[in-house]
């Protein structure tokens, strides 16, 4: 056991972390996090759930009357990272050596298209307040630091620190939007509710809630007004309970140069917890970035109806197979049941299989239909970076189950996982759509159905030392390994994040 002095102690209270946690996360540096097994790359009708027309069409409906009906929904948006990945090229460039940007380098190709970015009129503001001159004046002088540093640094627009959500994504005949407008308009063309309401909740880091809070004061109204809702806006930062204790090399607690623990974030996974604080039965989950102009709205709209239309009917149907299974099913019924699991959700157990009693089935399928359900849209594979959808054994080897894996959870030193991950036909583009109550109107606690093992551990460095860092199982990744999942296809035109600053240039965000 690991001794903590008086300080550790308290240090502790204060973060909400008991000594037991730590010593779980200190063993997890010591053993690492297991490989899973996986079964294979998910495919069309090996995993991805194959709808027809027909389907498609019932799906639509279906989310049009939940909605109808009143029906309670959210939209959930991870926003709390700075943009600072975004402007990296731009960042090497600005401390760089060199005065002008390689031919053909990201700089350059800002430097380029400098006047089609949305935030071109606020950058010539900026440049004029800082060096007199507008953005086109400074390059015809080569001074391509300055325009660099004007979008980057604190003195100039600032985007290097600036959460993505607030910066200036889209421009309009009326005007410009960030980000944060963009996910406004999205959630009220697809998760209005009867009343015209529409809940959304952001995740946001504390040093960004006074500007978040401003930007949503001031294009409140104005987004209400356009699109004729009332939108009800919470917010939340990821809590310093979820945060995991840092290692030496050693696997030996780190501490810094007052003696003090240094506890990290413990990554996006740390926001189960927040997800788990909502008041909502259907909630979409959807990154900051994905977003698109009006005009190249119409897939996003249709595909975001009609992935809740198809949770929907799911949910109904392992509510139907719930109520039936818990009086005296007949053989039929449970056969039934166990067809569905398999060719609906893609997931086995032995407990399942014919040799096994009526009852061992039954008692089976009652805990496998009572877990959250999540539909993932995946999209056709082009080569853009993401997590994939693979059917794999959960980390116990008890249940083969459609999961969403990040490569750190698969084994590389496996010529056939290498192989399988190279002719994988879909990535995970973080598109979610999540049913989080029991038929009984009582809510998961989703902190149940994480699975520990599925974690991962980095390398970092602090004041120069080098240290390990813990990340937890990721929010659409080991966070939910044991929900109920479905994959289904949705087309790669519902996908447009914006990694780096070029991407604005990108036909979905002209």
């Amino acid at each position: 056991m690991t001794q903590f002095n008086d300080n550790d102690i308290e240090q502790l209270a204060r973060q909400g972390i008991s000594q037991e946690k730590v010593e779980a996360q200190l063993e997890r540096f010591r053993t690492g996090f297991p490989y899973l097994k996986i079964e294979s790359a998910a495919a069309m009708g090996a995993g991805v759930l194959p709808v027809d027309d027909a389907t498609e069409q019932a799906c639509m409906t279906r989310w049009e009357q939940f909605l109808a009906d009143g029906g309670d929904v959210l939209k959930f948006v991870p926003a709390s990272g700075a943009a600072s990945r975004m402007f990296k090229a731009l960042f090497a460039f600005v401390n760089g050596s060199d005065d002008e940007p390689a031919p053909g380098s990201d700089v350059a190709q800002v430097v380029e298209n400098i006047k089609d970015f949305a935030f071109y009129d606020e950058l010539c503001a900026v440049t004029d307040k800082l060096y007199g001159k507008n953005p086109e004046e400074l390059i015809a002088l080569k001074r391509f630091k300055d325009l660099i540093a004007a979008i980057i640094l604190p003195e100039g627009l600032d985007y290097g620190s600036l959460p993505k959500a607030l910066l200036t994504f889209h421009r309009y005949p009326d005007g410009v939007r960030t980000a944060l407008e963009e996910q406004l308009a999205e959630g009220a063309q697809t998760a209005a509710s009867r009343g015209g309401e529409v809940k959304l909740h952001f995740t946001v880091s504390a040093n960004h809630e006074k500007i978040f809070d401003a930007k949503i004061a001031q294009v409140l109204s104005g987004m209400q007004d356009r699109y004729g809702v009332k939108y009800n806006i919470t917010r939340s930062q990821q809590k310093p309970s979820t945060d995991t204790v840092a290692v030496t090399p050693d696997n030996e607690l780190f501490r810094d140069d007052k003696g003090a623990l240094v506890f990290r974030p413990g990554g996006h996974g740390a926001l189960i917890e927040n997800l788990n604080d909502m008041d909502a039965t259907v909630v979409f989950i959807k990154n900051i970035d994905n977003v698109v102009a009006d005009k190249h709205r119409e897939p996003t709209i249709k595909y975001k109806k009609f992935i809740g239309g198809l949770l929907l009917l799911v949910h109904d149907r392992m509510e139907y197979f719930a109520k039936a299974l818990a009086g005296e099913p007949s053989d039929e019924l449970v056969a039934e049941a166990c067809e569905f699991m398999e060719k609906i959700m893609c997931t086995h157990t032995e407990a399942l299989d014919a040799s096994r009693s009526k009852e061992e089935r039954r008692d089976a399928l009652l805990h496998l239909l009572d877990r959250p359900l999540r539909v993932c849209g995946v999209v056709r594979n082009e080569g853009e970076p993401g997590g994939g959808p693979y059917v794999a054994w959960s980390s116990d080897g008890s249940v083969l189950a459609p999961q969403i894996l990040e490569s750190t959870q698969i084994d590389m030193s496996k010529p056939e996982n290498v192989e399988m991950m190279k002719k994988a036909a879909y990535f995970n583009p973080v598109d979610l759509v999540c049913y989080l109550r029991r038929a009984d109107g009582s809510k998961f606690n989703l902190p149940d159905y994480v699975d520990p093992a599925t974690g991962f551990i980095s390398e970092k460095s602090s004041g120069g030392r080098d240290l390990r860092a813990l990340e937890l199982p990721g929010l659409w990744n080991g966070a939910m390994s044991n929900w109920n999942t479905v994959f289904v296809e949705v087309p790669a035109s519902t996908f447009n994040p914006v990694k780096t600053v070029n991407d604005l240039l990108r036909p979905a965000h002209r």
